[in-house]
């Protein structure tokens, strides 16, 4: 009797050893390794990944939400894939191939609802974010027959999304309120619409254009109004220079009351009131800004560069509208990502397979870890943030 009950207790201690540590989620976060299929789970706190998860598709284009509690991360794949990722337990819970060709998704207000936006067929699909279960889709068929690639989704108050159609030349608000049945609003954009963000409110919704200079800017509070066209000399500019990478507009940044912003195709950061959407300044930077970050106080803005500068990060100061900071922190710096308050900043050096990070008061570097030609970086902080 007292071997089994034994035996039995050495079980339950063996089963509790098995089990993960306990732990918060607000402090973890995920590096997408592109090279490899996997992401690299990481604890901010202690700077350094805890586990990895495979199997994920091609994630040469990946980005990452987040559930609301923090726990599970939802993975958008180049391939189509989507798949939800639980941070404590270190694994997959569920993977769905939902189309043949997809850059993003975003999650609704209520953390019900996961969306991911399609090249091919092109269009949105809804899923329910327990289960990943489909929902609903909208089509983006902006003409009998004619259906384009969908860019910029971001989500929207009221369960709503808002995202533009890069050959349809239109931005869509889709109504969510209902997930089986959602309903659509069409706006025009302009030429060739390539990616899109709403400010950190969640009341204006931009959409750069690439076939054109401007952007389309929709007041999500009043969308009655339509869209209006704002910086008109945004774009690649009389020079027509060339432009190496696209810069995305989810790198935009609002501070002090100012947007920052790529300049596309010129070694610029521009200066935009929040208040009127008026350009008020530009800074010179070293290259072609790919992503314009600003720390969470916004007393800083990084920015980094395409090639063939993109071994360069600078650091603006907001006060004095100055770059005060060069740094070389690895080959290829492809993203930039903030620790929830901003004391350190992490950066993929894809190209040098690690992951460096910097104290953003001292500037110096505090840590780096390896990792399979890192690309995005996404802590769970992002949970929290509309347009995230």
């Amino acid at each position: 009797m007292m071997r089994k009950l034994f035996s039995l207790l050495a079980i339950v201690v063996l089963a509790g050893c098995a089990a993960p540590p306990l732990r918060g989620t607000g402090d973890l976060g995920l590096v997408i390794e592109r090279a490899s299929g996997q992401v690299s789970l990481v604890d901010t706190s202690q700077g350094k990944p805890y586990a990895t998860v495979g199997g994920l598709g091609d994630l040469s284009h990946a980005s990452v939400v987040y559930s609301r509690d923090g726990r599970y991360a939802y993975v958008f794949g180049r391939d189509g894939g989507l798949s939800k990722v639980d941070l404590l337990e270190a694994r997959i819970v569920k993977r769905v191939l939902q189309s043949g060709n997809a850059i993003g998704g975003s999650i609704s207000q209520d953390g019900r609802i996961v969306v991911a936006q399609n090249y091919k067929p092109g269009g949105i699909k809804a899923f329910d974010a327990e289960t990943l279960e489909l929902l609903s889709e909208v089509p983006a068929e902006y003409a009998p027959g004619s259906f384009s690639k969908v860019v910029g989704l971001a989500d929207l108050s009221g369960n709503r999304f808002a995202y533009a159609l890069f050959d349809g030349g239109e931005i869509w608000v889709s109504d969510f309120s209902d997930p089986r049945h959602p309903t659509t609003q069409r706006y025009p954009a302009g030429r060739q619409p390539y990616d899109g963000l709403v400010t950190p409110d969640g009341r204006h919704y931009l959409a750069g254009l690439f076939g054109e200079d401007g952007v389309a800017l929709l007041d999500t509070w009043q969308p009655e109004k339509g869209t209006r066209w704002i910086l008109n000399n945004y774009g690649r500019g009389e020079e027509k220079l060339p432009v190496f990478k696209m810069p995305h507009l989810r790198g935009w940044s609002m501070a002090q009351g100012n947007a920052y912003l790529p300049a596309i195709g010129r070694h610029e950061v521009l200066v935009v009131s929040g208040s009127n959407w008026q350009e008020v300044g530009r800074i010179a930077v070293k290259g072609q800004p790919v992503f314009v970050m600003a720390r969470p106080d916004g007393r800083q803005v990084w920015v980094n560069f395409a090639f063939p500068d993109n071994g360069w990060v600078q650091v603006i100061d907001t006060l004095s509208g100055k770059v005060v900071h060069t740094l070389e922190p690895g080959k290829a710096i492809l993203h930039m990502e903030f620790t929830p308050r901003g004391e350190q900043v992490w950066l993929s050096a894809r190209d040098d397979n690690k992951v460096v990070i910097y104290d953003t008061a001292t500037l110096a570097k505090v840590g780096e870890f390896a990792a399979q030609a890192p690309s995005g970086i996404f802590f769970t902080s992002r949970a929290q943030r509309t347009g995230f």
